[in-house]
């Protein structure tokens, strides 16, 4: 046995490993990504691991495998479980026979997610255990016991993580695997089948497990009291209790591990011991709101922020708002590094394919529902061309529904490839089905490039580094009703403005496919440098209108392609009226 430096993600995959993972399923979305990459390198040790299409997909290969007896792990991001949450809820009363952990990375402070939500409300809504690992460490042997604990009670548990534990790291002590489950499917209809007839005796079942799960967590190790002084002890969960526990050092810390069901026997146990109990959530107050029920009188966002992620800066202002007697001064403000530096707002990258459709459609007032990907910054000057993004697959929908509901402006709903294959294709069915004379454009980049260049059902390969069916976004358009179909280069400003202007006229739906591979995923540029020609150049700055961090502003007012960070996309070059931008003569 060695010990690894590993991230929180690291150290999840190597404990689904150890603990004989037989299959994971899962959708790449940071801060969860990694863990199915890392979880691919066990393939030569028969590690099944793949990109589903969405979440829900995942959860339920996922349950066909437990159901036949293996292990298996499902890995998503916070906004992910929406999607998943139908089949949890069932899955909840069918149960499981193979351990399932299901992961899910939440992200307080929203650092790369639309929503700050709190997946503990999941689990007490679907009534399975939740685990929250607060280290490395701790996330691989979660793990592990996540699998007993699961096929202990016959049910799924969620271990909840967070950007912090996923992508912070600690030094984790490998182990050997366990021997993986045979996989045999032993028919067995009313404990698989939730028709009525057995779904109420499920229901009643799953209340029996809450209850005895309850009992476990009181006494579980998953949950840590660290005794220190009496006049003050804290509940805290997670990576937050190992902040707490920095913080105030002479306070009382119990670390909730297994946060539900409530371990309220360990509640009532820890708050009798103290004179004051300080509840730390970070996110919603589940845990304090337990407590308060349980008539433990308890501090918790009276002081602790309610948004946003609880960093040890944070809580030394939560003391000092406590404890103001101690004279504690605040802490320094940081100071900012390279403060003489201009902040850059997000931009799309140089290069990038998903520039030209954005400013093309900058040529036509029409209102554009967006999606989240990449071009999620079409939202941002200069470009300024997304008017609405609500969720995967709702650039469709939504935009039909504005039709439906009247809008008399012109309607353009946007969705990247992977997100197509997501959630996109069905509401292309609804606009097809119900008549709607929108115009769907597909941004496809050949990859999902936002969480770092995962593949897709469309990209031809899989997880694992197999070749397998590339499936084909017009093909599924045509079989779905649509009769027009366009595929552009959005680097060509004139064919994608003459095939925008066609479809948005059209009194029927229409299909736009901007198609050109995303360059920093294929490590090439589109073309050569452009060069900026002094001589020619009138300061008009009409090449800005592109929004390419390429171009730079010089003392005289003029922009300068920089080609040291031009990608060759050539769409300024179409922007100037005097042919001041062109490739470099030497360029090759």
């Amino acid at each position: 046995m060695k010990k690894r430096l590993l991230t929180g993600n690291e150290a999840i995959a190597r404990g689904a490993f150890e603990g004989g993972v037989t299959a994971a399923f899962g959708y790449p979305g940071t801060p969860s990504t990694e863990i199915l990459e890392n979880l691919a390198k066990y393939k030569d040790e028969g590690v099944w691991a793949e990109w589903s299409p969405n979440e829900k997909v995942a959860l339920e290969a996922a349950a066909g495998a437990s159901i036949a007896g293996a292990r298996t792990l499902v890995t998503m991001k916070l906004v992910g479980l929406n999607v998943a949450a139908d089949p949890l809820m069932t899955l909840s009363y069918v149960g499981v026979v193979g351990g399932m952990v299901i992961v899910v990375a939440d992200d307080p402070g929203q650092d790369s997610s639309q929503t700050e939500q709190d997946t503990r409300h999941y689990a007490r809504l679907a009534k399975v255990p939740c685990l929250e690992p607060a280290d490395a460490a701790e996330a691989r042997d979660f793990v592990v016991r996540g699998f007993e604990l699961s096929e202990k009670y016959n049910c799924p548990v969620i271990l909840r993580t967070t950007t912090c534990v996923a992508h912070s790291r600690a030094l984790v002590e490998e182990r050997p695997p366990r021997p993986r489950n045979e996989t045999r499917f032993v028919r067995d209809v009313p404990r698989f089948v939730p028709l009525p007839l057995y779904g109420r005796v499920m229901r009643r079942k799953v209340e029996d497990r809450i209850d005895a799960q309850a009992a476990d967590a009181a006494s579980s190790s998953f949950n840590t009291v660290i005794r220190r002084g009496s006049a003050l002890g804290i509940v805290s969960h997670g990576v937050a209790a190992l902040h707490t526990a920095e913080v105030f050092p002479d306070a009382s810390i119990l670390k909730i591990g297994w946060g539900w069901p409530f371990p309220d026997a360990l509640f009532r146990d820890f708050a009798s011991s103290v004179d004051r109990v300080l509840v730390v959530d970070e996110g919603d107050p589940i845990l304090e709101e337990r407590l308060r029920s349980l008539g433990i009188a308890c501090d918790g966002k009276n002081y602790v922020p309610r948004c946003g992620e609880i960093t040890p800066s944070r809580l030394h202002e939560v003391r000092r708002a406590m404890f103001p007697e101690l004279g504690l001064a605040p802490l320094p403000a940081p100071v900012p590094e390279a403060a003489d530096i201009p902040a850059r707002p997000p931009m799309l990258c140089p290069g990038c394919p998903h520039r030209g459709l954005f400013l093309a459609l900058g040529n036509f007032d029409v209102i554009v529902t967006g999606d989240i990907g990449c071009y999620s910054l079409g939202a941002f000057p200069p470009l300024s061309r997304t008017d609405t993004i609500l969720c995967m697959g709702a650039g469709f929908t939504m935009a039909h529904g504005m039709r439906k509901a009247g809008e008399k402006k012109p309607v353009v709903g946007i969705v990247g490839d992977s997100t197509f294959f997501h959630s996109g294709i069905t509401g292309l069915l609804d606009v097809v089905y119900n008549k709607s004379d929108v115009t769907l454009v597909v941004v496809d980049n050949r990859i999902t490039a936002m969480t770092g260049h995962q593949d897709h059902p469309g990209t031809g390969t899989t997880l694992l580094g197999e070749t397998t069916k590339a499936a084909s976004i017009e093909g599924i358009a045509r079989a779905c009703g649509v009769e027009r179909i366009r595929v552009v280069n959005p680097y060509d400003q004139k064919e994608t403005v003459a095939a925008l202007r066609e479809e948005i006229a059209a009194p029927e739906p229409s299909l736009v496919i901007s198609r050109a591979p995303c360059p920093l995923h294929v490590r090439k540029p589109v073309g050569p440098p452009r060069r900026t020609d002094p001589a020619k150049c009138v300061g008009c700055k009409a090449c800005l209108k592109c929004g390419c961090p390429a171009l730079e502003i010089q003392p005289d007012g003029k922009p300068r392609v920089n080609a040291s960070v031009c990608n060759g996309c050539g769409i300024c070059d179409q922007l100037c009226r005097f042919g001041a931008l062109a490739a470099a003569p030497d360029a090759k």
